[in-house]
């Protein structure tokens, strides 16, 4: 068919040779590598299955084992294709060496990609696997494989740099172990710093008028309690036994009163007849009425029956009706009932 155009048969040799390594470079590099061009209706054949206990048993030696040591993750690279040995095509670059990742590292480090979530699925990448890129960029190890999964080619999900190499790093979980580190030692010292400060707060009087006089409420609350919780439980039988020496205490002094104080003589209510009537009183301090005797005479205006009624005269020199004293006698509940006025213990006559 070259003869008949009239091309000379090493051009047609050449262009056949053209064809064929851009083919194959299609096949091998841009192409899913599970697609097989044989397969009529190129369907991706399947892996058989994985022992699902081997799987877990790799993941936990992976785990132990490459907890802190970083390796590069891509296999060895493939060989070159017709297209990149024949010049039609740029051949990859080749592999990075450990002062390069060093430097990608560095780069990473500076742009803060480990402190980030992951681009992909936008969330923290703590303790799960992370992989940096020859170009910078750091991704969840399972997100990154599921992306080169689903889109079908090698290529960087943020700047899409194809043909990049990978390396497990460890960065991300650092940086969580020293965040965990951190919150563990704020509360613990939130804690001491309370706890001591509680201990202050109730142990050293504070200068503030205000809280000086909350921190002895305080104690002395501390004090009742401390004095209820070591009494009785029974309380009723508690209140018993204080009203019990209550009346036991007025009961003693009650005789003692009697005992210091004896009856007036003569010369006695008549010294205490002048003291009343320098203090001029003229009205029984129950009733409010004037008081009529053959020493005070009754106030002007008042009726025969009011200047007819008797006057008392108390031992404290107090002056009161005879029935208003008798009245207030009979509704006191004491044995020996005190003055209306004074509340002491009295000798009366009748004047």
């Amino acid at each position: 068919m070259a003869m008949r155009k009239g091309l000379p048969f090493k051009s047609s040799n050449r262009l056949v040779i053209t064809s064929v390594a851009f083919q194959d470079h299609i096949t091998r590099s841009l192409l899913h590598p599970h697609f097989l061009l044989s397969d009529p209706l190129l369907k991706c054949k399947r892996q058989a299955p994985r022992n699902p206990r081997a799987r877990g048993k790799g993941r936990a030696q992976t785990q132990d084992g490459e907890e802190e040591r970083e390796h590069v993750l891509d296999p060895a690279p493939s060989p070159l294709t017709l297209a990149q040995k024949l010049g039609l095509v740029a051949s990859p670059a080749e592999r990075l060496t450990e002062e390069e990742w060093s430097q990608v590292k560095a780069r990473s480090v500076h742009q803060g990609e480990s402190a980030q979530p992951c681009a992909i699925c936008r969330e923290e990448f703590r303790m799960q696997h992370q992989v940096l890129l020859s170009c910078s960029h750091v991704f969840h190890k399972a997100c990154l494989q599921a992306f080169e999964r689903f889109s079908g080619r090698k290529c960087c999900p943020i700047c899409r740099r194809e043909q990049y190499e990978t390396r497990v790093i460890h960065d991300a979980a650092r940086l969580f172990r020293n965040q965990c580190a951190t919150r563990i030692q704020a509360c613990w010292r939130g804690y001491v710093a309370r706890k001591w400060y509680s201990h202050v707060k109730k142990t050293i009087c504070p200068k503030d008028r205000q809280l000086r006089r909350k921190f002895f409420e305080a104690k002395l609350q501390e004090l009742n309690d401390s004095f209820v919780r070591y009494c009785h439980t029974d309380m009723e039988a508690f209140l018993s036994d204080i009203d019990h020496s209550l009346s036991s205490s007025r009961q003693v002094f009650q005789q003692l009163e009697r005992k210091s104080i004896s009856e007036p003589q003569e010369n006695d209510w008549d010294r205490i007849q002048s003291q009343v009537i320098q203090r001029g009183v003229s009205e029984c301090p129950i009733c409010l009425t004037a008081l009529c005797s053959q020493n005070f005479p009754a106030g002007a205006g008042r009726s025969n029956h009011q200047t007819h009624r008797s006057t008392v005269l108390l031992s404290c020199s107090h002056l009161f009706h005879q029935l208003c004293l008798e009245a207030f006698e009979a509704f006191t509940a004491d044995s020996r009932p005190l003055c209306p006025l004074c509340r002491s213990v009295y000798y009366k006559k009748l004047i």
